[in-house]
């Protein structure tokens, strides 16, 4: 079971199939081994070393309480001690959501890392959607998931949510992302499905910069929970790519 040890704390990952490395990072609540249910693994470890990292705070991973710990300069340090790990320069990364915001803070700090990218579910300008209250907080985001995917938050535990928390909460750590997206030296692709609150901005700022955009059928978590088989195909051309 590989572990790499990271400022401290250990980061649990998985890896299946051999080839050109790919490292997909999930989102809020989910782990590693969420990309073998959806089918993604699957698409691409016959033509890649495909490796799941469970972000701080999930799975497998250390889960402190300390919030400084889950900061986004962090937190992609912690991919690149993945990919050091393996021994490869460079990797494709594919994140999802929060695991997007990560991917987008390797090619903001470690671009040199990144062969190519894929930006999924997540809002690279903007963040996380407000409510017509203002910002959404914590306790909201809590109290809406255990109401409408109650399995997706069960493991939350009460000594688990300060981990929650303070990845919740340096979401909103959105300074210079554009300019590493767009800077990198390496291709990108924005996806989102058509019920994702990200859909329209996201779109919008691909056509704007002439990135590839994708999108598909499904709310923000039934996006990546449930691709649809063209999906998973453009998403495995683009890597494979």
């Amino acid at each position: 079971m590989p572990f790499v040890s990271h400022r401290g704390q250990r980061i649990h990952y998985t890896v299946e199939g051999s080839g050109p490395l790919v490292v997909l990072q999930h989102g809020l609540f989910m782990d590693a081994a969420s990309w073998k249910a959806n089918g993604i693994i699957d698409a691409l470890a016959g033509r890649h070393r495909v490796v799941c990292v469970d972000s701080l705070g999930h799975g497998l991973s250390d889960k402190p309480a300390e919030a400084r710990l889950y900061d986004q300069d962090q937190r992609a340090g912690d991919l690149a001690a993945v990919i050091d790990a393996l021994g490869e320069d460079r990797a494709a990364v594919f994140g999802y959501s929060m695991g997007a915001w990560m991917a987008v803070g390797l090619a903001k700090h470690y671009p040199h890392k990144i062969s190519s990218l894929i930006v999924g579910g997540w809002d690279l300008v903007n963040g996380v959607p407000k409510t017509p209250q203002g910002p959404l907080t914590f306790d909201l985001f809590m109290a809406f998931a255990r109401a409408t995917a109650p399995a997706l938050v069960a493991w939350v535990t009460p000594e688990i949510e300060p981990a929650m928390r303070a990845c919740f909460d340096t979401l909103a750590q959105l300074d210079g992302a554009p300019e590493a997206v767009l800077s990198g030296d390496f291709p990108v692709l924005l996806w989102d499905g058509a019920q994702d609150p990200y859909h329209a901005p996201m779109q919008a700022f691909a056509a704007a910069n002439g990135l590839p955009f994708l999108s598909s059928e499904g709310g923000h978590v039934p996006a990546i929970e449930t691709p649809g088989a063209e999906t998973v195909a453009a998403l495995a051309a683009f890597l494979d790519g």
